[in-house]
């Protein structure tokens, strides 16, 4: 026996498949944690290994820099695919079952005919390893994702390459979307703009049908928060250099600063009506602003510590707001008073909180690797979500309310059902801490930014809200539980993956 390199389930989710170390591939059943039967035949350590949609073929990729597909009705192998010069770090079935690609360390990114084993077509462009490569729903684009800090995406009708996110030149540590209602953003159905604020002092405004970036440059120190007004003409971010700059959408210009928080700026918000900014400092206080007259109309004390996050309900009459500290206070902006915290003892500090589409409920995240849901008019907790193994770092709904996604320092973006309270689905690809998540207007896309200086965008139209896999996951953590804390060959890194699950 030696380290599991990949795993991956069987479409019905009943036989887990593994590739080792040992070279072997091992089917599971993952009812009995009983394994079925073993595959022999890499020269190499087993890296990636994938079922096809239908689940009657595995194909398995190797660092004998081979790929080879087995039928899973006779576990005979039916051929090898050979053409890459070095190891294969990731493979992917097309949707239709037809296409596999295939990753690997010559930096190479193919495609293959699954009938005849045909090499369909090779891409060329990153500049490091292509670790990951995925098929999108519709089977028109494949996304590689490489070790040059790069996300590329393919056309597989064209067979050109379609879109790299890259831009930043430090950590993104925030994105937004414009509302879908923005005139001065969204001129036709087909675009999709969004905005980005880095470390490298930077607000990015993003045209992915055009390809194009405007970037606007004010700030002394990171950009840590951005905002968008409700009508799209105007962002608002905020620095650590302790100043808030509004900029103009459609000149790209500066209006103007806002200034009076006496250390970094930390959060900040649009409310709905677009009327008001309300901004959080490292200061301990929440500052409100009429942002046209430059006017400070509020200041708000009640945290400790520094104001991390904050949220407005979506009628406009209530700002909930997260701090380093285990408190979310919710505000009266009518009256500017304090009301009935919610006390949040999932978490020492929250850095994330986010009001649900109708307001009554406000999920949170911290430090605790916890996202918490609560109802805001009983001021109770409704859920508590387990899954994360580091700090989460943002939470956002969806446009519908059916989907809360939450993004970690443990390079994951995760999905959860916030009316039934199960895990829906994880996404994995980045190479460091998860900063923001959201969702473009229509809920279809979900974007992401992370210390690693990609954005990363995710398709979330297609998704089964029924599926439970806090259960799954669950089963599979109490199977590989002693695995992972006593097997010499585990990383130490690796040896905590389920220890909040459970």
């Amino acid at each position: 026996q030696d380290s599991v390199i990949s795993i991956s389930f069987s479409p019905d989710g009943k036989t887990l498949v593994s590739g080792s170390k040992d070279k072997t591939i091992k089917f599971w059943d993952v009812e009995t944690g009983r394994e079925i039967y073993t595959l022999f035949g890499h020269n190499g350590l087993v890296s990636s290994v994938r079922f096809s949609p239908d689940g009657k073929i595995l194909a398995s990729g190797s660092y004998d820099k081979t790929v080879k597909l087995w039928d899973l009705e006779t576990g005979e192998e039916i051929r090898t695919l050979t053409g890459h010069f070095s190891s294969i770090m990731s493979v992917s079935f097309s949707p239709n079952g037809k296409h596999l690609a295939t990753g690997s360390k010559d930096r190479i990114v193919k495609l293959w005919d699954i009938e005849t084993g045909n090499e369909i077509r090779s891409f060329y462009g990153h500049d490091a390893w292509a670790f990951r490569v995925s098929f999108s729903p519709d089977g028109k684009i494949l996304a590689s994702g490489s070790g040059d800090k790069t996300i590329r995406l393919w056309n597989l009708e064209t067979r050109r390459e379609l879109s790299t996110l890259k831009g930043h030149d430090d950590s993104i540590q925030h994105l937004s979307f414009p509302l879908a209602s923005s005139p001065q953003i969204y001129k036709s159905e087909k675009e999709m703009i969004f905005v980005s604020g880095g470390a490298d002092k930077t607000v990015k405004i993003w045209d992915l049908k055009t390809k194009t970036q405007d970037t606007l440059k004010g700030h002394d120190d990171s950009v840590m928060k951005i905002s968008v007004s409700p009508d799209g003409k105007t962002i608002a971010s905020a620095g650590e250099d302790s100043t808030i700059i509004l900029w103009d959408v459609e000149t790209k210009q500066e209006i103007h600063r806002l200034e009076g928080h006496t250390d970094a700026v930390k959060a900040i918000s649009f409310s709905p009506d677009g009327n008001i900014l309300a901004s959080g400092s490292k200061d301990t206080t929440i500052k409100l602003w009429n942002w046209i007259t430059k006017e400070e109309i509020g200041n708000l004390k009640g945290h400790e510590s520094t104001v991390m996050t904050m949220s407005f309900s979506p009628d406009g009459k209530t700002l909930a707001s997260g701090s380093k500290d285990n408190i979310i206070n919710l505000w009266n902006i009518e009256t500017m008073e304090k009301m009935e915290p919610l006390i949040n003892d999932n978490q020492s500090s929250n850095f994330s909180v986010s009001f649900s589409p109708d307001g009554k409920t406000l999920a949170a995240g911290g430090d605790r690797n916890l996202v918490t849901l609560w109802d805001v008019e009983k001021r109770e907790k409704v859920f508590t979500f387990k899954g994360h193994s580091s700090s989460i770092n943002s939470v956002s709904f969806s446009p519908d309310g059916k989907i809360l996604a939450s993004g970690s320092s443990d390079k994951t973006i995760k999905l959860w059902n916030p009316k039934q309270g199960n895990s829906i689905l994880t996404f994995h690809g980045h190479e460091d801490s998860v900063n923001s998540v959201s969702f473009s207007p229509d809920g279809k896309v979900l974007i992401s930014g992370s210390d690693d200086k990609t954005i990363r965008l995710w398709d979330v139209e297609k998704l089964d809200l029924e599926v439970d896999l806090n259960d799954l996951m669950l089963r599979s953590c109490n199977w590989v539980r002693g695995y992972l804390q006593h097997n010499p060959y585990v990383e130490e890194e690796n040896r905590n993956l389920c220890d909040n699950i459970g």
